[in-house]
């Protein structure tokens, strides 16, 4: 990489260094590219800052209170006290050791970066603006733009710090005082923190448009499952709300519903959904456009309409997950090392949700099988008969398998329970989806575990619907 003129040439130059901008970096620079990664606000995105990691580390918290509840049984003295100022400040100080990680990493690979506000020039450049010094053009063989998604504010609330907060707002301060919280929102985010809030020493008030997780192909046994481990911490989302004004006063926060109904908080949670982040980057001057919802516009390869310029995670994928950004990482980076066409395919991709039960899901489910023209084989475990289960005094749960009837090949599959969101992994990993169960049926398992119960139910898959030669047969 050459300084030595204004313009700081790259192979490639990197917009957002989230979860999928770090990653397409750091593959990159593993990979012989010289690479420049700009961020404007904090490094790390909002998943590192702001989103899945400090979200995350609040949910282990939880957790552990939800556990005392087995304390009695296993000569354990109680009870537990959440102190959700103290959890605010464990989160902070794990953030902060991963940053300097991250960036002490890409010190390591010789990864330039830069503070400041990337804008397009032309197809070819980039200014990096910053109020301290002048602005740095870049020159890159490629781009990958990665600047996330931001909040989305319905009306008619606005953000208010200590009164009405975006779940981006939730950890750039100590959370506010007072006991009652409403939460806003039926989607993943919101699932998630009301069950946080509730363990935490909180009392929710969970409201919504819609019904919970409404956009997620779920089952109906694990949508029932949650929502019933959900109102055994007292948990009910009312859906079906509408929204007519919230008044702001220094005591507390009213929401005033349709029907004349009114309830007063102490502080609001908003849970309403991300947008894609594209202000500022002046796409127009690089001839890429974004569809009606603002997401941009790219093809299978994750391409824009500039073919050496690629949009990942939030900014162009309508499921605005870290674990798509990630994957769509490591798509563009061997499609720019190796020039060949490379395709992911999002039904791969895990989703989590990580609440009063944790709920994982990647592939189709029975319906969309079906409209794909598949005949869905199902295959089931359930955690209530694991050893590994019991001994933890957690058998909520089951494994679910989908597969085609004809080929034995795995369409999807869906864990709920404990560690879900580790063990679907094992489902992301198989080579194919052809082989996929063979894959599984051939591997050796520790025991006890709950890993096992994946295998269970790939065997009973293969019992019940005659597959047997194409999963054991292999």
């Amino acid at each position: 990489m050459t300084t030595a003129d204004p313009v700081l040439a790259c192979d490639l130059a990197v917009i957002g260094s989230g979860p999928g901008g770090y990653r397409a970096a750091v593959l990159g620079a593993l990979r012989g590219l010289s690479v420049v990664i700009i961020e404007k606000a904090d490094w790390g995105g909002c998943c590192l800052n702001r989103g899945c990691v400090p979200k995350k580390d609040w949910y282990h918290t939880a957790r552990l209170m939800a556990a005392q509840t087995h304390f009695a049984g296993r000569g354990l003295d109680g009870p537990l006290r959440a102190d959700l100022g103290r959890a605010w400040e464990h989160q902070r100080r794990v953030v902060d050791g991963i940053r300097t990680r991250y960036l002490d990493y890409l010190h390591h690979l010789k990864v330039t970066r830069l503070d400041g506000h990337a804008r397009f020039l032309d197809p070819q450049h980039l200014s990096v603006a910053h109020p301290d010094r002048p602005a740095q053009r870049v020159r890159a063989d490629h781009v990958i733009i990665a600047t996330g998604g931001q909040a989305q504010i319905p009306a008619p609330f606005k953000a208010i710090p200590g009164k009405v907060l975006t779940t981006d707002m939730l950890f750039d301060a100590p959370p506010p005082p007072g006991e009652r919280v409403a939460v806003i929102g039926s989607g993943v985010v919101a699932t998630e923190f009301a069950y946080i809030f509730s363990q935490l020493g909180r009392q929710v008030t969970w409201l919504a448009r819609s019904p919970m997780l409404r956009r997620l192909p779920l089952s109906r046994p694990a949508r029932d499952a949650l929502t019933q481990a959900l109102a055994r911490q007292g948990l009910h989302l009312r859906n079906g709300i509408g929204f007519e004004a919230i008044t702001v006063t220094d005591d507390d926060v009213r929401l005033h519903l349709t029907g004349d109904e009114t309830l007063a908080v102490d502080w609001v949670c908003l849970g309403t959904g991300r947008r894609p982040h594209t202000e500022g980057l002046a796409l127009e001057q690089a001839g890429i456009r974004t569809d009606d919802r603002g997401f941009i516009r790219r093809n299978g390869q994750l391409q824009t309409d500039v073919p050496h310029i690629y949009a990942i995670g939030d900014v162009a994928c309508e499921w605005m997950t870290a674990n798509h950004a990630l994957a769509e990482a490591t798509t563009v980076i061997g499609h720019i090392r190796d020039g060949q066409a490379r395709h992911l395919d999002p039904l791969r991709v895990p989703m989590v949700v990580y609440s009063a039960l944790e709920l994982a899901r990647l592939g189709m489910d029975e319906t969309m099988a079906e409209d794909t023209g598949h005949e869905p084989a199902v295959g089931f475990a359930a955690f209530a008969t694991s050893p590994s289960a019991l001994g933890q005094d957690d058998t909520e749960g089951f494994v679910r398998l989908i597969a085609d009837m004809d080929t034995g090949a795995l369409l999807g599959g869906e864990i709920l329970g404990a560690q879900a969101g580790e063990l679907i992994h094992l489902l992301s990993l198989a080579p194919d989806r052809d082989t996929a169960l063979a894959w599984i049926a051939r591997g050796a398992f520790n025991h006890p575990s709950r890993t096992e119960e994946i295998l269970n139910a790939a065997e009973t898959l293969a019992g019940k619907w005659g597959l047997e030669d194409r999963v054991f047969g292999l």
